[in-house]
């Protein structure tokens, strides 16, 4: 679970814009769609790995993945958030 305190000075890498704790319900579903090989992050890698956790930004527009209670934070390993909708 990610510490409220820290979530409150992390802020998006590349716009500086808030970030919120993923809802479980979008977890789950990016979880079966990365299990399905269907979810690339920016970068346009596959994600491969089942996400513990994800932050997303206040756009909406992306998420950053949390694997371990570390959330990763790379531009490059966000995951856009309107490619993974069904």
């Amino acid at each position: 679970m990610m510490d409220a305190e820290l979530l409150q000075i992390m802020c998006c890498p590349e716009t500086h814009q808030k970030l919120a704790v993923a809802d479980t319900a979008l977890l789950d579903q990016l979880n079966q769609r990365i299990a399905q090989g269907q979810v690339r992050n920016r970068q346009g890698e596959p994600v491969r790995e089942k996400l513990d956790g994800a932050l997303v930004r206040a756009d909406g527009k992306y998420l950053y993945p949390v694997r371990q209670d570390i959330p990763i934070m790379l531009i490059d390993e966000a995951i856009p958030l309107l490619e993974t909708a069904p």
